[in-house]
């Protein structure tokens, strides 16, 4: 499994990261997004969205569970499962519905989503590091090492 990872000293880092991420995105991608509350998983999601070419508000969707994101190219689902009691309300809130050949799934809390969620291409952790996050990003996938390479090489 190829791991990458990097400091980010503050949130505006955090979200430049997250946009540096979409631009080494091309086809549909599935990240599960890890880190304790507050570490930055819905920061790191805005840079995404935001650099896959969404110009408005990018809200977290804790209460939703889900907030759409319909952009010219690939679109963007951007998940929060903390509050999913059980792993079968992704059926009823028909998850597979996102899962197309242009979407990118961002997925925070998957493991409440344990044995419904597909396997993520990659898989991002954040991490308290004093006052700033350790962002680090494991391919799961072909297609995560593929898109880890071209982050790695956009630097």
């Amino acid at each position: 499994m190829k791991i990458y990872s990097e400091i980010l000293p503050d949130q505006d880092a955090t979200v430049v990261m997250g946009c540096r991420l979409a631009k080494s995105l091309t086809s549909s991608t599935i990240i599960f997004l890890h880190g304790d509350l507050g570490a930055g998983k819905t920061t790191f999601s805005r840079g995404v969205i935001q650099g896959l070419g969404h110009n408005g508000n990018v809200k977290s969707p804790t209460y939703t569970l889900v907030e759409p994101y319909e952009l010219s190219g690939l679109n963007a689902y951007h998940f929060d499962l903390y509050r999913l009691s059980e792993p079968e309300e992704l059926e009823y809130m028909g998850f597979r519905d996102y899962l197309n050949d242009h979407a990118v799934c961002l997925i925070e809390w998957p493991e409440k989503g344990a044995g419904l969620l597909p396997k993520p291409d990659l898989v991002i952790e954040l991490q308290y590091a004093e006052q700033q996050r350790e962002v680090t990003f494991k391919a799961g996938t072909e297609l995560g090492e593929t898109i880890l390479q071209r982050l790695k090489n956009e630097i």
